[in-house]
């Protein structure tokens, strides 16, 4: 479904370049998860948003690469096309939901957008919105139409985002660190919700995430990523079980865990890991 081959991307800012996806190789199946782990800074987000060429073209530049979304080039496409395929092929869920939606619309006005650009042959939109507000799990999602934004709590707000980006039906979903924002109770419910989904409709799926308990039981596979670089790839069993990279066993070292009796939590030795690092 998506091919990214040897992607560098850059941003430069007077006479200073700086590069912050580096050579990236990546493949995504149909109906699979996959995560992109890293720290802020890898180049994880970066890379989400160049799938859909969501970034600014100044500062940003796209110095080599390719991007096959279902076959066709993403990085050749003019600016029609590529208002045609955001939403409709390649859909976002955004770290914070607060400042994705609008604040001067109802949450019916703002799915219904959404059908009406990406899914015209709908006529009983009501109805529609309704339906992808059940799936996500919003109770008495009719009652709700008529709430603005703030109305609703930081789970709800993310439960509209997902509903929203989901109702175009696109082909593949971007969630871009989906549940930071949130507290713990509320990012359990939103990655339940992720699993519900995938189960019930085979979701092909991008998961950003810098936390490696996220994606327990949701990911397929896993590319971490390290200062703009794909250092280890493979399923997620073998990641976590059995990592290659230093720099991958290191932020499994810095996961606390319940009954652990370290004074202090583990922090990552910068000074003994590089991109080509590997174990003797």
């Amino acid at each position: 479904m998506l091919e990214i081959e040897n992607l560098t991307i850059s941003f430069v800012q007077g006479a200073e370049e700086t590069v912050a996806v580096d050579g990236l190789s990546l493949s995504v199946r149909p109906g699979e998860t996959l995560a992109i782990v890293g720290e802020s800074g890898s180049g994880k987000s970066v890379t989400a948003l160049s799938l859909a060429r969501l970034l600014p073209e100044p500062p940003a530049r796209i110095r080599q690469g390719k991007i096959l979304l279902d076959g066709q080039s993403v990085l050749e496409m003019s600016s029609q096309q590529l208002s045609r395929m955001r939403g409709k092929k390649i859909g976002y869920v955004f770290q914070e939901p607060a400042t994705s939606l609008s604040p001067v619309f109802t949450i019916y006005e703002q799915i219904a957008e959404t059908l009406r650009r990406h899914r015209p042959e709908i006529r009983a939109v009501k109805a529609e919105v309704i339906r992808w507000l059940d799936q996500v799990g919003i109770r008495d999602p009719e009652r709700r139409l008529r709430d603005y934004p703030f109305q609703l709590s930081g789970g709800m707000q993310q439960r509209v985002m997902i509903a929203m980006a989901l109702s175009a039906q696109p082909k593949l979903l971007v969630a871009d660190e989906p549940t930071t924002a949130l507290d713990v109770t509320i990012q359990k419910q939103i990655l339940d919700l992720f699993r519900t989904l995938k189960a019930r409709l085979g979701m092909t799926t991008i998961l950003i995430t810098h936390n490696f308990g996220v994606i327990q039981d949701l990911a397929d596979r896993v590319a971490v990523m390290f200062r703009g670089k794909l250092v280890e790839l493979g399923s997620y069993e073998q990641v976590v079980k059995q990592p290659e990279h230093p720099y991958t066993r290191a932020l499994l070292d810095c996961v606390p865990r319940l009954g652990s009796k370290l004074d202090r939590l583990k922090t990552i030795d910068y000074a003994q890991i590089t991109v080509d690092s590997r174990p003797a």
